[in-house]
């Protein structure tokens, strides 16, 4: 095989190169395509419409000053295929060289190579060539789907990190064994290299079974990446290579951590770079978008990356790349104070002290029990019988408010905030926010208060074991999401514990990440409160988490984004461990696999209290088709239900019933 000239094979490497040395400057040896991120060639019907037939013949002219021809009957070298390439990135080893073709089965299967920058869509072409003679969307949709259609369209490219040329289709295209197995034919007959069948969708993976093909796969190529923008951006800090979160207590606003995994929980730090692949909905992710911080995995990014342990960088994070260069130290690299004017929080309505079942309440419930509360209570009814949510109870604001009160906490918070040593030093703070939460947990709640708690939950849930989650006045906002700042105290199944659990997620308010979080995004923390949500707890057989849009590309607003894992949905936002990653789209009804899950274990339920770990049996998919696609339903009905924004949602399923867990506005740190 003979891959692409030794300009397109060798440049990109030459350019990472020669940027080191001429500007000083560590460059990603990886850039990627705008959908490289999912191992996909951006389809030009996507944004663009074809061409009618006058604007055909008008651009007849300017399509002529290309040069060379039209299209081939075949293509007999490397150059050849260069010269009816079009380029994604350019220069880079993600680079895409592809050509489009058609195969036109009414006059002998005559395959033409298109001159693709010439014609964006197979459609213009074969307008052009008087292949498609009704102009009509029906013959055009038949192409796609249709067994007897009269053409086929695909496209060729070169695969940098295969190497070699692979044949592909539209991922809603509803090819046939036949179909394909005509294609391969035309190719080997017509091109000079070997050819293998990529499949952009589970369909297409199954068709090439059957064709008894073997295929390459968008998850084997993903395999193959060696850089992911997790969220793009610039910043500037001192960079430190970290072994453990949990270990490092001096972690700085100014730092960028390169890390060798997502950790579970993250301060804010000004940009964040990880050596192992996570998923792109846990909590620490979702944090970085929220925080507007770059964030990337990088394969190797530790050995990479270690000569400038310790220095003052700019860490550049695009979509085709990223770059750290060193800079010096700025005269007074302090640690950032609060942030001034910063995100203003709704105003808690402390005048409802009585607890709150989640049936009957409405998104204007966040008033007293927060949005997490009143979004699922509005959703208990909405969603039958797509999903369902499960049974619980709201403990309003008032009720936390008079708690803390006793204990004096406003007024030791007050008192904590003028001091020097609290403001400047994040060890201080990380301290007597510790003391803090230490006393709130120890606190002897009000027994009469106790026991509404304990009778609600043996009158309302029978005594089931519960969940026990925050829902405060300082999360799930659309600018906000303080994704995984709270604690959540799993599978509650003893009534002695609940008062305990409650109180410990009152506390998780002084956690350490969620004061400085709040801290940084100019959150006054005299103005957060906290309710809780006691939720039946459902014993999943699968969980996960989704986003109702593209999150690699908000123009895909078509596409449903689902991360999922065996057990409950901890490990999922954790993100420790890849997830199994799927897209849907609701256009072409087409299921991409981005991932399957790593996990060799998952949480389950443990009937004394608690969760327990147990080994994974069987195979590693954790969603059918059919699943996947009902998911992205309830997706999409969430979202309508919830004000049409797109939303992040939790949700779990049990046997063939899917829960709904959560839902909170999806926040892009891009916008």
């Amino acid at each position: 095989m003979r891959p692409p000239p030794a300009s397109h094979r060798l440049g990109p490497r030459r350019l990472g190169l020669i940027v080191l040395t001429a500007f000083g400057l560590l460059a990603a040896s990886i850039s990627a395509a705008p959908h490289a991120q999912t191992a996909r060639k951006p389809s030009p019907y996507e944004n663009a419409r074809p061409l009618r037939a006058d604007e055909i013949e008008a651009h007849k002219p300017e399509d002529a000053k290309r040069g060379g021809p039209s299209f081939l009957g075949q293509i007999r070298t490397p150059e050849e295929f260069q010269q009816l390439a079009r380029v994604y990135n350019p220069g880079t080893p993600l680079e895409i060289p592809h050509v489009l073709f058609v195969i036109d089965r009414k006059h002998g299967d005559r395959i033409y190579y298109i001159d693709t920058p010439r014609y964006s869509l197979h459609e213009n072409f074969a307008r052009e060539r008087r292949l498609l003679p009704d102009a009509d969307k029906a013959t055009l949709i038949a192409q796609y789907k249709d067994p007897q259609r009269r053409l086929l369209f695909g496209t060729l490219s070169w695969q940098r990190d295969l190497p070699g040329y692979t044949y592909e289709f539209w991922e809603g295209d509803r090819l046939t064994p036949e179909l394909l197995a005509l294609t391969g034919e035309r190719l080997r007959a017509t091109f000079y290299a070997p050819l293998r069948f990529k499949a952009n969708s589970t369909m297409h993976e199954e068709t090439a079974q059957r064709a008894g093909l073997d295929v390459v796969t968008q998850e084997a190529l993903l395999r193959e990446q060696t850089f992911l923008p997790l969220n793009t951006g610039r910043a500037q800090g001192r960079l430190r290579i970290v072994a453990s979160v949990e270990d490092t207590p001096d972690l700085s606003p100014t730092d960028i951590l390169v890390l060798d995994e997502v950790p579970v929980a993250l301060p804010p730090v000004a940009g964040l770079i990880t050596q192992r692949p996570s998923t792109l909905l846990s909590h620490v992710n979702l944090l970085a978008k929220g925080w507007r911080i770059p964030n990337a995995y990088v394969r190797d990014g530790v050995a990479a990356l270690r000569d400038y342990d310790g220095q003052w960088v700019e860490l550049n994070v695009a979509s085709n790349g990223y770059q750290v260069r060193p800079i010096a130290k700025p005269d007074a690299p302090a640690t950032p104070g609060p942030k001034a004017g910063g995100l203003p929080l709704p105003k808690p309505d402390l005048t409802v002290k009585a607890i709150k079942p989640l049936t009957g309440m409405s998104t204007r419930d966040s008033r007293h029990c927060g949005v997490k509360a009143a979004n699922l209570g509005a959703l208990k009814s909405a969603l039958a019988p797509l999903a369902s949510v499960p049974d619980g109870f709201c403990i309003p604001f008032a009720q936390y408010a008079a708690f803390m009160q006793q204990l004096h906490l406003p007024q030791r918070i007050a008192a904590l905030e003028q001091r020097a040593d609290f403001a400047s030093d994040a060890n201080v703070r990380r301290a007597e926010l510790a003391a803090l939460r230490q006393d709130i947990v120890n606190a002897q709640p009000d027994p009469a208060l106790a026991a509404t708690w304990r009778d609600r939950w043996q009158k309302q849930l029978q005594g089931r074991g519960v969940f026990v989650r925050s829902s405060s006045n300082s999360e799930d906002l659309p600018g906000f999401s303080g994704a995984g700042l709270y604690t959540t105290v799993p599978n509650v199944t003893q009534a002695d514990a609940l008062p305990r659990a409650i109180q410990t997620v009152w506390a998780s308010i002084y956690n350490f990440e969620a004061y400085e979080a709040r801290r940084a995004a100019g959150i006054g923390q005299d103005g957060v409160v906290m309710a809780v949500l006691v939720q039946q707890a459902a014993a999943s057989d699968s969980s996960g988490v989704m986003i109702t849009r593209d999150p690699f590309d908000a123009s895909r607003r078509y596409v449903t984004y689902i991360s999922a894992k065996r057990g409950l949905g901890i490990k999922v936002v954790e993100g420790k461990r890849q997830a199994e990653q799927l897209m849907y789209s609701s256009w072409s009804k087409a299921v991409q696999v981005l991932s399957r899950s790593a996990e060799d274990t998952q949480l389950v339920p443990n009937a004394a209290g608690g969760v327990r770990e147990v080994p994974i049996e069987g195979s590693r998919q954790v969603l059918t088709d059919a699943l996947v696609a009902r998911l992205a339903a309830v997706g999409s009905q969430i979202k309508l239900r919830l004000g049409n924004v797109d939303q992040d949602i939790e949700w779990a399923v049990q046997g063939d019933n899917i829960i709904v867990l959560q839902s909170r506005p999806y926040v892009d740190g891009g916008k």
